[in-house]
């Protein structure tokens, strides 16, 4: 990957031919073989880390002018710390455990630093200039390339994002779900649009149901004319596959006898409006263990208006039946729901979506919970969440 950056990004080429010890890892460029002189005047070793800011998918570019560091504070010839560079104690998430940031400095020259050779180049001057003058050996063009670190992206694009904004240790926690979504109508089209953008290891998607234009009125993403009357599935794996990796959608419905669908899955969501149907998901997600959430909405007519509640309940495994019991979810189909009949609501699917997202997220350890909670209740004329916590 490195190199593959490299022949599209004349910048880091330049530094590659000019002998850096170059790595990639966890979305960061990182520097390593940098010679500093310590308090006592001893040559040290650190890396300069950076991150990158992704262009077009191939280029890449600075985010800002400044960089971290692991090592040391760096000190002149006169045995003080070098001045003008703006130091702080940082920490980055990184793949490789030999290189440990420990702080990050900031020095922006007058005419600033267009490019990642411009960049390396500054900081080296600044950093390794007393050590490459007092030591023969202190040689920073060691020519040291590393192999990529961390495991292969699910994403067709650099996620130069998360680098940014240092949560790289966070997203991790990702790693090794496989996640199913069970519904691609409006709630579940936003579900799946959200999950597409984490780094989750796979997605299943399952609808047996086609895509109409009343679809398009309450999921994301643009309408093309081929997709009408094509399977639900279809259109979505054509929209992210192309995006991401690990997506694998079906024309199917899911039902009580479907085990061998759910073979290694990690978490799923229920995202259909049926509670006949969902009745038999959750016989069957309950007996494999797999934690879930289920969501849904009920609207009446208040006032010539439309008013109502968006629901998200969490079940986990041991705690289940018991959520299950409650009667807080619907697993029959009463009539006279306005929900069925109205449309334009795009946003209501898109709120239901994030608070299932949002469960799902601090399940997996990204978002913290003070006290996790079974069923959220959001009252849309209220603007009020109603939460009951786990027992």
């Amino acid at each position: 990957m490195l190199f593959q950056l490299a022949s599209r990004n004349p910048d880091i080429q330049k530094l590659l031919d000019r002998g850096y010890a170059l790595r990639l890892d966890s979305n960061y460029l990182v520097v390593r073989d940098i010679p500093y002189l310590d308090a006592a005047g001893d040559l040290r070793w650190g890396a300069i880390v950076t991150t990158m800011k992704d262009i077009d998918g191939t280029r890449v570019a600075p985010n800002d002018h400044q960089v971290f560091f692991a090592g040391g504070v760096p000190y002149g010839l006169n045995g003080k710390p070098i001045p003008s560079l703006g130091s702080g104690t940082a920490s980055v998430p990184l793949a490789k455990t030999d290189v440990v940031v420990e702080r990050s400095f900031s020095n922006k020259p007058p005419h600033g630093l267009p490019d990642f050779f411009v960049k390396i180049e500054h900081y080296l001057t600044i950093l390794s200039g007393p050590a490459r003058h007092r030591f023969s050996e202190a040689n920073p063009f060691t020519f040291n390339v590393d192999d990529d670190a961390g495991p292969e992206s699910v994403f067709h694009f650099r996620d130069t994002l998360t680098s940014r904004a240092l949560i790289g240790d966070l997203s991790a926690k990702f790693n090794g779900q496989d996640v199913a979504v069970i519904g691609l109508g409006g709630t579940g089209a936003y579900v799946l649009d959200y999950l597409v953008k984490t780094n989750v290891d796979g997605i299943r998607g399952f609808d047996p149901k086609p895509f109409h234009v009343h679809n398009a009125f309450r999921s994301p993403g643009q309408l093309l004319q081929d997709e009408l009357g094509k399977p639900k599935a279809e259109v979505y794996q054509r929209r992210y596959e192309t995006f991401r990796k690990g997506l694998k959608l079906e024309a199917k419905a899911i039902d009580g006898t479907c085990d061998a669908d759910f073979a290694g899955v990690t978490f799923a969501f229920v995202c259909i409006d049926s509670g006949s149907a969902r009745a038999d998901i959750f016989d069957l997600l309950i007996r494999l263990s797999i934690p879930f959430v289920d969501v849904g909405m009920g609207l009446v007519r208040i006032n010539g208006a439309l008013a109502g509640m968006v629901r998200t309940n969490v079940l986990l495994p041991g705690e289940a039946e018991k959520v299950r019991s409650k009667m807080l979810i619907p697993l029959t189909d009463p009539p006279g729901d306005e929900y069925r009949t109205n449309i334009q609501i795009a946003e209501l699917n898109a709120l239901n979506a994030s608070l299932a997202m949002l469960r799902f997220k601090q399940h997996c350890g990204f978002y913290a919970q003070a006290q996790p909670a079974y069923h959220l209740l959001m009252n849309t004329a209220l603007l009020k969440l109603f939460v009951e916590p786990t027992e």
